[in-house]
Parts: structure tokens; sequence; C-alpha cells
């Protein structure tokens, strides 16, 4: 099982900075000393048994009702497409572990972990430490200009994470360095969609200029070129990077909009097949000559937002190899991604180097908005004023990540473990309902159910549902593979994947 480790405040902030923030508590807070020297010390189980046991208890009591259900007729002011898609039976009202409990009363299993920010399910124990840092008077709100010491402490860590490289050493002459595509600069922003967006700026800044304080920019007069992953009907929405506008253009959305960017050469998109390296090689060919350079590739490395569609490690290193070679920037979004995985990063388990890195949801775990963008010294091209957001550097979300790490980098080899019976178990599943499944596609924890038809997946979606297992179709984009999409959460053991299992059994049950 995972293991349990406990931390103190002291233990993962530092003794010099805790002893500043107890002075301010007593000083300027009116705490006891005695109070304060308590919170910065208490060390935290972060996974300790009873949890583990209240965990899989209420996971064995999925779709049960719990407590009394909350009766409300609060609509709140929703547009009219959030106030189509709600289902406030299932909002919550507390949970445990894999499980959420419903306004209904009910126990949900959070089988895509709240869609993707959960990683560590809900009311982990280890993030008690933000609420001791709160109680000692630690700001959460900071600004650009006054990013704080765990903030800063945070970005040390996550280059040292990104590089595969110790956090109190090594990390040094990696912060250090020029070379290209190492990765030791971030940028903390608020959401994902804000992070990918930044990194569209860099490699625009290659193009256009910021603003007239900056010199020509290397590539001006040509046409940038962006490469995007290419859905099975040779069209846009095998991706998703976000909800600005350009990121929304690379998809397939503001067609009209972007048709004018076309026609006035501002810009273009080219979608590139998945895992078919010479139609990559040949576009980076044709869109590096005459009028046009390739400005990047953005790509995620498992799509789940087409069907879970994984794409392979020789496909990826190989248009690495040719981007490099053409001066494209590359961009791994692991918005999705990240944390899941032994290492925190899929990048590096694919022996990647890229350009841009996008992390967020699975880092601060559901506790705070916060996303940020890893990058190099090549690429940080842009002023202050480019990429900014104004809460973007807040100190308890800095927290949130560090927790998370640390309980992360401690469990490795059982993510990896329990990532591997996952995949085991879908595999097993697909063979026993042949004429319903295909094979599942993801990796580890983030797993597609592929049906061989359409129908049978939305009803199945339905069902899981009505079976309170947090499970979605996707079945609204061009040619997509039929597919119900699952991301348990890092804190997921046997018993919790025996009950989703016992569940997908009796919801294709029902459906054969």
């Amino acid at each position: 099982m995972l293991k349990n480790i406990s931390r103190s405040l002291a233990d993962l902030l530092g003794k010099e900075y805790m002893q500043a923030v107890k002075t301010v508590a007593v000083e300027v807070g009116g705490m006891d000393e005695a109070e304060a020297d308590a919170l910065i010390n208490e060390k935290v189980d972060f996974f300790p048994e009873d949890y583990v046991a209240r965990m899989d208890a209420m996971a064995k009591r999925t779709g049960e009702k719990i407590v009394a259900s909350f009766e409300d007729t609060l609509v709140g002011a929703p547009t009219d497409s959030f106030k189509k898609a709600a289902h406030n039976n299932m909002a919550p009202i507390g949970g445990v572990g894999c499980t959420r409990i419903g306004q209904d009363g009910r126990a949900y299993l959070i089988a895509k972990s709240e869609h993707y920010h959960a990683s560590l399910g809900h009311n982990f124990p280890g993030y008690k430490l933000i609420t001791n840092a709160r109680k000692l008077g630690i700001l959460n709100a900071t600004h650009n200009n006054t990013r704080g010491y765990i903030t800063r402490l945070c970005e040390r860590r996550i280059i040292a994470a990104a590089n595969g490289v110790d956090a109190e050493n090594a990390v040094e002459s990696v912060l250090a360095s020029t070379e290209p595509r190492v990765l030791n600069r971030v940028i903390s922003l608020e959401t994902g969609s804000l992070a990918v967006e930044a990194g569209i700026k860099m490699m625009l800044s290659r193009f256009y200029k910021l603003d007239d304080s900056f010199e020509a920019p290397k590539y001006e007069g040509k046409i940038p070129v962006f490469f995007i992953m290419e859905d099975n009907k040779e069209g846009l929405t095998a991706n998703y990077h976000g909800t600005t506008i350009f990121a929304q253009t690379l998809r397939g959305m503001w067609p009209t909009f972007y048709g004018k960017c076309m026609e006035n050469e501002i810009y273009k998109i080219v979608s590139v097949k998945k895992n078919d390296i010479k139609d990559f090689a040949e576009k980076i060919k044709t869109y590096n000559s005459g009028k046009y350079k390739t400005a990047g590739f953005l790509h995620e490395i498992i799509l789940m937002n087409y069907s879970g569609i994984r794409l392979t490690t020789d496909f990826l290193q190989e248009a690495y190899r040719l981007c490099h070679e053409s001066d494209t920037l590359t961009l791994s979004d692991e918005i999705q991604s990240c944390m899941w995985y032994d290492g925190m990063f899929l990048f590096r388990l694919y022996g990647l180097t890229p350009d841009f890195v996008i992390i967020g949801k699975g880092f601060p775990g559901g506790e705070y908005a916060a996303s940020k963008v890893i990058t190099t010294a090549k690429a940080d091209s842009l002023n202050q004023f480019g990429a900014l957001v104004t809460n973007g550097q807040e100190e308890l979300a800095s927290l949130a990540y560090l927790i998370t790490m640390e309980f992360s980098a401690a469990n490795g080899d059982r993510i990896q473990e329990m990532g591997d019976k996952i995949e085991d178990a879908l595999k097993a599943l697909a063979a026993e309902y042949p004429t319903l499944l295909g094979k599942p596609e993801g990796l580890g924890h983030l797993s597609a159910i592929h049906f061989h038809e359409v129908e049978k997946a939305a009803a199945f979606t339905k069902i899981m549902g009505e079976l309170c297992v947090d499970m979605s179709a996707q079945l609204y984009k061009a040619d997509c593979p039929p597919a119900v999409l699952l991301k348990l959460p890092l804190i997921t053991d046997e018993v919790v994947l025996d009950v989703v299992c016992d569940r997908v059994r009796q919801g294709l049950e029902r459906l054969s």
C-alpha cells in the first residue's frame, strides 16, 4: 500500500523561515508562543491507517444513502448551458478518499478525480499543514513583485523534479544553465489555459513584437505555423489546450475569426497525424520553407480529450528531434497527466526535452487553482507584463504543491504499481466483454474504456451514473472512438479498484 509519511511545516519549509513566521504570529498576531511552536512542529500524518480504512469502507458503500438528503431549491445564477448540465444531487457536501457525498446523501466514487483535480482524493490528511499555515497567519495573497518564500521554494523544487536532480544541491547548476532545453524557469499562473497561453505568446514573440521596446523578432515577416494533433477526420478536434481564444482556434473553434487570421497570413494551424512520423516529417519540411516557419508543436501525451489515445514514445522522440533541428519550440501540455506517474512528469518517462511544460490540476490536488509554465532560458522571451496574472503566486497554493510533491516522491514505485494494476484490470474486462469493448487506451491511472458503438458507450455512462460512479463518455468529436474516461486518484488501492471493476461489470451486464 501507499506509504504514510509524516511532515511538519518546519520539515517542508525550513526552520529559519518558520522562525520568521513565528515572530510575526506572536508579535503582530498576538499568538501564544507555545501555540505557534506546536503548529510549526506538529508532525502531520499524510496517509494514516485510519484514513485508509475510512476510504476503503466508504468506497465499498458506493451508491448507498449515507446521510439524509440536503434538500434545496437554490439554482444560483448559471448560464443556460451550465444550468442544463447541472446535477445538484451529486454536488458535494463532504467526502473522504475516493468518495464524494452528494446532496442526495449518497456515496459517489470519484473515478475521474473530480475531473482531474483531486489527485489525492478528498480531505487528504496531509493538507492539514495548509490549515496550520493559515492559523500561523501565513498570507496567501501576494503579487508578482513580492513572490513569497514558499512560492520561490516551490519553484526550485519543481525545477529539481522536472530535471530529475536533487533539490538541495544539484539544482544550482540547472538553475544557472543557459543551455537550450534545460528547464529552469517557472511562471506561476492561475489556470492551465493561461499557462498554455503564456507558452503560445512566447512562441509568437519570435514573429511579432510584444511592444515597441523589443527588438525585431528572429522570424519577423514569416507566417508562424502551429502543429497540433489531428483527429480522425483530418481536423483539429483531437487536442485541447485551454479556453483562451487562440487555444480554442487550435481545436477548430471560432472558424470565421481564424479564417480571417489565415486570410491575412497572421498565423496558420496545421494538424499532424497521431503516431505517424512520416506525416510529421513531411509537414516540418513543408512549413519551414518559403513564407512559412514552424512556431511550435503543442501536444498532450495522452489525449484525454480524444478517447484517451496515447502517443507513442518513438513518435514523440523523433518528432522532438525534428523540431529541435528546425528550431521549432515544443510544448508538452501536462495539465491532465502531471502528478499521475512515478516522477510526477510523464514527459520524463518518455525521455522528451520540451521547451515548455504546462502543469496544474494534479499538483495542488484541487485545493487551489494553480498552474505553472516550466520553460528554458532560450524561450524566456517576454517581459513581466507579457505573461503575468495578479494572483498567480499564492503562497498557500504553493504549499499545496509542496505537500502533494512530497507524498508523490515518497510513493513513486507504488503509484507505478497501481497504475499497472488499473491497466491490467481494464484489459481483463475488455477480454471478458469482447462484443461490447475494444482495447482500452491511456496509461495507468489515466485510462479510457473503448466501446465498439457510440450508443453503448452513452448508455453505459448513464448506467454508471445510476450506480454512483463518476465517469464520462466522449462521444462528441469528429470520428472519435467512443470511450468512457477514468482518472482514478493516486490514493486508489486494491479495495477501491475492486469496487470500480465490480460496478463496471454490473454496468456491462446490464448492457448485455
